[in-house]
């Protein structure tokens, strides 16, 4: 009887460590690049490089304007399915650079940069 009571004893603790340790490790999603969550586009501050905090964060398709962006940024594309994003002179998506990948990131000077377009695969 002892052995049957230490051996659900055991069943239930290793039980209650696997459930522990599975919530804590779905906390993040695996997908999140230097905290660019999954399916986005980031910008993050003047200078910070390495990138660790986004300041702006794209999630929808089509033209988002900038403002008062200088001076060298990264721009990481965290976008799936193969989608792009590029960096544009003009207000609303106008006159835009050479598409940046799906998983990729540019280190640019955003002074003459007045929007970002993040486009459909």
């Amino acid at each position: 009887m002892r052995k049957m009571i230490r051996g659900a004893a055991a069943f239930a603790t290793a039980t209650a460590a696997v459930l522990a340790l599975s919530g804590t490790a779905g906390a993040q999603p695996a997908d999140t690049w230097a905290g660019c969550p999954d399916g986005a586009v980031c910008i993050y501050p003047q200078n910070q490089n390495p990138a660790v905090k986004p300041s702006q964060i794209f999630h929808s398709y089509g033209a988002h304007n900038l403002n008062n962006q200088y001076g060298n940024h990264w721009v990481l594309n965290n976008q799936y399915g193969g989608a792009s994003a590029s960096l544009c002179t003009g207000s609303n998506g106008v006159n835009c650079g050479n598409p940046i990948a799906q998983g990729r990131g540019v280190y640019a000077d955003l002074g003459p940069i007045n929007s970002i377009t993040l486009n459909r695969p």
